[in-house]
């Protein structure tokens, strides 16, 4: 009878670099993709667009009024007086500021108008209301 030597086998392994390959593909993907929020800890929803317009970033001073009329200001609750009085501080250090205006899309329009007008009276000359940009199919 004949015995056939057996080679040996290789063993058996799976080879992780392409796994990790793959791995760090996708979360590169999804930190490039993931959109944040400027300021983290006010939930808002903003209104929808269909056109963008991309502003210039320096001296961008950004105000959230949230849902129930609280006023936001670097993140920071403020009362429409103190609201004034911390744009008139920025506008002086500054001399020339752009305030982003998010307002939630249920907030009382009253209230934008309030904050546009202390921010007019502290001498910001340049507000842009903030928005969602909605893409729309094209026909």
């Amino acid at each position: 009878m004949l015995r056939f030597l057996r080679s040996k086998q290789e063993e058996e392994t799976i080879l992780l670099t392409p796994f990790v390959d793959i791995v760090l593909n996708l979360l590169i993907f999804f930190a490039v993709t993931t959109q944040f929020d400027i300021a983290s800890g006010v939930h808002i929803r903003l209104p929808s667009v269909s056109n963008i317009v991309r502003e210039q970033q320096e001296n961008r001073i950004v105000v959230i009024i949230d849902a129930s009329g609280q006023i936001f200001l670097e993140g920071k609750k403020l009362d429409p007086k103190m609201l004034g009085e911390r744009l008139k501080t920025l506008v002086h250090e500054k001399k020339s500021i752009q305030l982003v205006l998010q307002a939630d899309k249920d907030v009382k329009h009253g209230f934008v108008v309030q904050a546009m007008d202390i921010a007019k009276s502290a001498g910001v000359r340049s507000i842009v209301i903030a928005a969602q940009w909605k893409v729309d199919k094209v026909m």
